[in-house]
């Protein structure tokens, strides 16, 4: 009898002190029209080191009342979120991260609060957002500080 290995889950952000944690580490590392993406730099955010327990990737939700004023629309949105970054899970970060709603889906071009429209539209923006354009951001090089150039050699001066 052959044991599968059990696939790496993603650990939900639950706590306030989590997502506080997460949001106050910076800007976002990537956006989309209606999403962005916040990272930790590291699970021991804030010098709190049990706030992220065993490691791993751990992901949180906000979908704000101000963009999505409907409650199904919120649900279905959360959704959707989840759906994706299950799907991602191993190509997603080892860390802690919240995907926040930044605007609202227009109700002129999504009249239905769980239309099918709304959902391959949500879905195509998370997949950029998880996957392209976290991929992009991850394989980027970093920038390495060069040294300040030295005093210019002597072989112009005046002797």
């Amino acid at each position: 009898m052959s044991v599968l290995p059990t696939p790496v889950s993603t650990q939900r952000i639950l706590q306030r002190a989590q997502f506080d944690a997460v949001m106050s580490s910076g800007p976002p590392v990537a956006k989309t029209v209606h999403f962005a993406l916040h990272m930790a730099k590291s699970h021991e955010s804030g010098g709190v080191p049990d706030l992220f327990p065993g490691g791993g990737a751990w992901l949180g939700v906000l979908v704000p009342k101000r963009w999505a004023r409907r409650a199904v629309t919120r649900n279905t949105l959360r959704r959707q979120i989840y759906a994706v970054a299950r799907e991602l899970t191993a190509g997603l970060p080892q860390l802690p991260m919240v995907v926040r709603l930044r605007s609202g889906f227009s109700r002129d071009d999504f009249p239905s609060a769980t239309s099918d429209a709304l959902k391959r539209e949500a879905r195509a923006e998370l997949l950029q957002l998880l996957g392209e354009r976290l991929a992009r951001r991850q394989q980027r090089p970093r920038a390495v500080a060069m040294p300040a150039d030295p005093a210019p050699l002597a072989d112009n001066a005046p002797a």
